[in-house]
């Protein structure tokens, strides 16, 4: 059994509220003759809770058959200087040869760009232990940030980080990339087209029953549940609500926003403020608890706001256990892929048009139960055809052994 290390500052276990698309990918690994060791961050990015108790500086666990490090990092909120400390306590926290002394020897090491400061050092502990550097793009850093405003084209944050992209780039002898049309970027970048691989989310199948019978009855429950943050353009679903609310006083039709992230405060503030009925804001669930959440709706929504980084697509974990889920969605982005469109699962508007969503969700409460189950069901054969997660540990570790292969 060859050994993998995965560093991914917010993998998730099973239990939490993060992605766990590392976890899922690490179960299926061994039968391909890979063993995954996730190496993440003690604090849970959204809910901020921290793993380790107080005296704890690292722990090892096992999750469903998969090692995990935690490494100790403090809490933050939001994405300001706390946010910047946590990643650099991650860093400094891994580089140190006794964080990791426990471990087996690697043969590959996968450095995850949830924040690049993460890659850059999978590809420092690769160099140290002579073994092949595998870089997975997760967001375009500093794309995603110049796009949504965060930061300047030409300030120095998005310098430093376009000369750290393409460092990391140059040194990975693979690249994995979740986004279907990210290669252009990657190559203008810096990176070699030929060892580019496309691996995007995906849905471990087994933990999701057969959707329930589909509901005709009142009240009609939508449902959005993720993150709350500037991207996920949540503002415009408020927005839509009032109109569609306003148009439909006769109707029984609610909300339901499940989740967290630096938004939801503002997010309820602005339903409080504009009176808007039938609204309610939940806590996040822990991933175990998704399927069963899930079947609670009657149609789900999806949002993201315009951002122009999304020309190169998009793999939402949420927008995959939407079409798991065997419910349908009303899906409002302007992303180069259409996921909902191309499955038949529901119904596509263009972002940031509160009057195109509130429409679009009419149609949905206007649609007979029949019509609403074809939907959803047309979503989970297209999640089982092509984001089945044992379908992608195996093109992982095909992307492991080519690594192998060219550090020979």
């Amino acid at each position: 059994m060859k050994h993998v290390w995965i560093l991914n500052h917010h993998a998730a276990e099973p239990r939490g509220s993060g992605g766990t698309r590392h976890h899922m990918l690490a179960q299926h690994l061994p039968a391909h003759g890979w063993q995954a060791h996730l190496i993440a961050a003690s604090v849970e990015h959204q809910s901020g809770r921290q793993r380790l108790g107080p005296e704890e500086r690292l722990r090892h666990e096992t999750c469903d058959g998969v090692p995990f490090l935690w490494v100790r990092t403090s809490p933050y909120a939001g994405n300001g200087l706390g946010r910047i400390r946590n990643m650099l306590q991650y860093t400094r926290a891994v580089l140190r040869r006794k964080t990791l002394s426990r471990l087996p020897r690697p043969d590959v090491v996968i450095g995850s760009s949830v924040h690049p400061l993460a890659a850059w050092a999978g590809s420092r502990l690769a160099r140290r232990h002579g073994v092949p550097f595998v870089f997975e793009v997760r967001d375009l850093w500093p794309q995603t940030l110049v796009d949504m405003g965060s930061i300047s084209a030409r300030g120095p944050a998005a310098v430093a980080l376009r000369r750290l992209e393409r460092v990391l780039y140059r040194r990975a002898d693979r690249i994995v990339t979740l986004l279907p049309h990210a290669a252009e970027y990657i190559e203008a970048a810096g990176g070699a087209g030929d060892r580019i691989d496309h691996i995007p989310n995906g849905v471990d199948l087994r933990d999701w029953p057969a959707p329930s019978e589909v509901r005709d009855g009142a009240p009609f429950r939508f449902m959005y549940f993720g993150a709350h943050g500037g991207a996920n353009g949540l503002h415009v679903l408020l927005q839509a609500w009032s109109l569609l609310k306003r148009s439909r006083p006769n109707q029984e039709f609610l909300l339901r926003l499940v989740g967290d992230g630096p938004a939801k405060r503002s997010l309820m503030e602005m339903a409080r403020s504009l009176e808007i009925p039938d609204v309610s804001f939940e806590d996040p669930v822990p991933k175990h608890r998704v399927p069963e959440l899930a079947a609670a709706a009657d149609a789900l929504v999806f949002t993201l706001a315009d951002v122009p980084v999304f020309r190169f697509g998009i793999s939402s974990n949420k927008l995959f256990d939407y079409l798991a889920s065997g419910r349908p969605i009303v899906f409002s982005c302007a992303s180069s892929n259409d996921p909902v469109q191309e499955a038949g699962a529901g119904i596509s508007v263009p972002p940031d048009d509160p009057a195109a969503l509130a429409e679009a969700m009419g149609r949905m409460l206007d649609l007979p139960a029949t019509s609403r189950r074809a939907m959803g069901e047309a979503g989970r054969r297209h999640i089982a055809a092509n984001h089945d997660v044992a379908t992608l540990s195996r093109r992982l570790a095909e992307t492991l052994a080519l690594a192998s292969e060219k550090s020979r």
